[in-house]
């Protein structure tokens, strides 16, 4: 049993396929049912669709409850969720600062309520479980002038999941951090749009982007607990465009 946030999106979604593919269960979320029907019905019953707003801190809390009631555990969960808004530095300061309760709320408090949620579960079952969070590459090497609030939401996910993976590792909860660069998602298209993807394919060392699928298969992997003792870890997942 997969609980994967953000799943209408091209990593989730992906994801959630993969996750099918092999004899998996997804419990697949977003924020709104439209963003799942095409998804849930190419994945059937191997499939549970859940909608949440996860601005809302109260309404994640239930995804998690409503999750779990599904099969009576979650297994992984994947903090997937995301959204990329500006934030102008010439917008007013009231504006500038709704964009970064925005991205708190969504990118490192609503991850946080679910691995809250996670972690106490996980210690109660023997077979404990399994988390990983969606960071980023601008966690570490910063991001474009008008995202400071996407590069230091990202690098509190990174924060947050060393400090579970040391202090919970014992209780069974392992937990590990993807930091991908540009994935060709909706989720990059203003930079597609305005940029073009071959800008950030030329700063890679493969010469190409990322796409949906790259990522999957990372968190597939993980999800088998095939990884235990990589607990903790951040895997880069960018190309080499950013070599830590």
């Amino acid at each position: 049993m997969v609980l994967i946030t953000g799943a209408g999106g091209g990593i989730g979604s992906a994801t959630a396929r993969t996750v099918v593919a092999q004899g998996g269960h997804a419990l697949i979320h977003d924020r709104a049912e439209s963003a799942l029907e095409s998804l849930a019905a190419e994945l059937g019953e191997q499939a549970t669709p859940l909608v949440a707003d996860l601005t809302d801190l109260a309404a994640t809390g239930r995804l998690w409850d409503d999750a779990w009631a599904v099969k009576g555990r979650i297994d992984v969960l994947v903090n997937n969720a995301g959204a990329y808004p500006p934030a102008p530095l010439d917008a007013s300061l009231d504006e500038w600062l709704r964009v970064w309760d925005f991205s708190l709320d969504l990118h490192l408090k609503a991850p946080a309520v679910l691995c809250r949620a996670a972690v106490a579960a996980y210690s109660a079952q023997d077979s404990g479980g399994i988390i990983v969070n969606l960071a980023s590459r601008a966690a570490f090497r910063g991001e474009d002038p008008e995202y400071w609030h996407y590069a230091a939401a990202k690098a509190g996910v990174v924060a947050m999941t060393r400090t579970i993976a040391r202090q919970y590792g014992r209780d069974g909860v392992t937990a590990f951090a993807l930091a991908p660069g540009y994935v060709d998602t909706d989720l990059n298209e203003h930079f597609r749009d305005t940029v073009g993807v071959a800008v950030a394919a030329e700063q890679t060392g493969l010469g190409e982007v990322a796409q949906p699928q790259d990522v999957a298969n990372i968190i597939a992997f993980l999800a088998t607990g095939l990884a235990k003792h990589a607990t903790g870890t951040t895997i880069d997942v960018n190309g080499a465009s950013y070599v830590r």
